[in-house]
C-alpha cells in the first residue's frame, strides 16, 4: 500500500494520498489550504489518478482546496452530513477571535457532494475504507479504517499526545470522550493513527501516555484483536 501525505497551509493539516500502489488509482483525505499544489506534486510523483476525497470533518483548515481539487479531477467529495454545510459556510464553524477572517473567505460546494454514515464501508481505489462518526471535535466527524483495523485516519479526534479541541461550535468535550472510547479504545494496540495534525502515533502508545484516552478509558468496550 502507498500513503503519502504532507501538512497543507498555515494549519499544518496533514493531506493524505492513499492508493493500492504507484500507478493505481488513489483517495485524497483532507485537502486543507493551499493543498493543491502538494496534491498534484503527490499524483505526479507515484502516477496515480484519484477517485474520492474524503473529509474527516467539515473544518475550514481540512476542505479548504476540497472544491478546486474536486473540480480539477472530476471526482466526488465525501462528507458526513451534519458538517456539510461547513462547505459552503467556514464561518459556522469558528468563533472567538479570527472569526471574522473566515467570514470573508468564499468557499464552495464540489459539484459531486456524497453523505457518509456511521458504519459504511466504502470500496474506493481498490481499497475498503470503513467510517465511523466521531462527533466531539464537531458533530460531523469521522474518521475513516482501513481493513484488519490497521490504519485509522482520525481527523483531528485523536493526536500524538493529544485530542481535538471542543470549544469551537458543534465541539463537546463529553462526546469526544465516548467517541475516543467507543471507536479508538477499542481498537488493537498496533493499529497505526494518522491524525490530522501532527506526527503518526499508534492506539498502543496513545493507550499508555495519553491523559486523555486515559480519562476516556472508564466508557471503553472489550478492545478488537487483543
Amino acid at each position: 500500500m502507498l500513503i503519502a501525505g504532507f501538512p497543507a497551509g498555515a494549519f499544518q493539516t496533514n493531506c493524505y494520498v492513499i492508493a493500492p500502489a504507484a500507478g493505481e488509482e488513489c483517495v485524497i483525505v483532507d485537502p486543507g489550504q493551499d493543498a493543491v499544489d502538494g496534491v498534484d506534486e503527490l499524483l505526479r510523483e507515484h502516477r496515480l489518478k484519484p477517485v474520492a476525497v474524503l473529509l474527516t470533518h467539515g473544518h475550514i483548515d481540512h476542505v479548504w482546496s476540497v472544491a478546486p481539487v474536486c473540480g480539477a479531477r472530476d471526482v466526488p467529495a465525501w462528507i458526513h452530513p451534519d458538517d456539510r454545510h461547513l462547505l459552503s459556510d467556514p464561518a459556522a464553524g469558528w468563533s472567538g477571535p479570527g472569526s471574522q477572517f473566515f467570514g470573508g473567505i468564499t468557499l464552495s460546494e464540489p459539484d459531486d457532494v456524497r453523505e457518509l454514515s456511521d458504519g459504511a464501508t466504502l470500496p474506493l481505489a481498490g481499497l475498503e475504507f470503513t467510517v465511523d462518526h466521531t462527533p466531539g471535535h464537531t458533530r460531523g466527524s469521522v474518521s475513516f479504517r482501513l481493513p484488519d483495523d490497521a490504519i485509522m485516519f482520525a481527523g483531528d479526534l485523536l493526536f500524538a499526545g493529544s485530542i481535538g479541541r471542543t470549544d469551537l461550535p458543534g465541539g463537546d468535550y463529553p462526546t469526544i470522550l465516548r467517541s475516543l472510547a467507543t471507536k479508538c479504545l477499542t481498537l488493537p494496540d498496533d493499529t497505526v493513527v494518522l491524525p490530522g495534525h501532527g506526527p503518526q502515533t499508534t492506539i498502543g502508545h496513545e493507550r499508555a501516555t495519553n491523559p486523555y484516552l486515559k480519562e476516556a478509558a472508564p466508557h471503553a468496550g472489550p478492545t478488537r484483536g487483543i
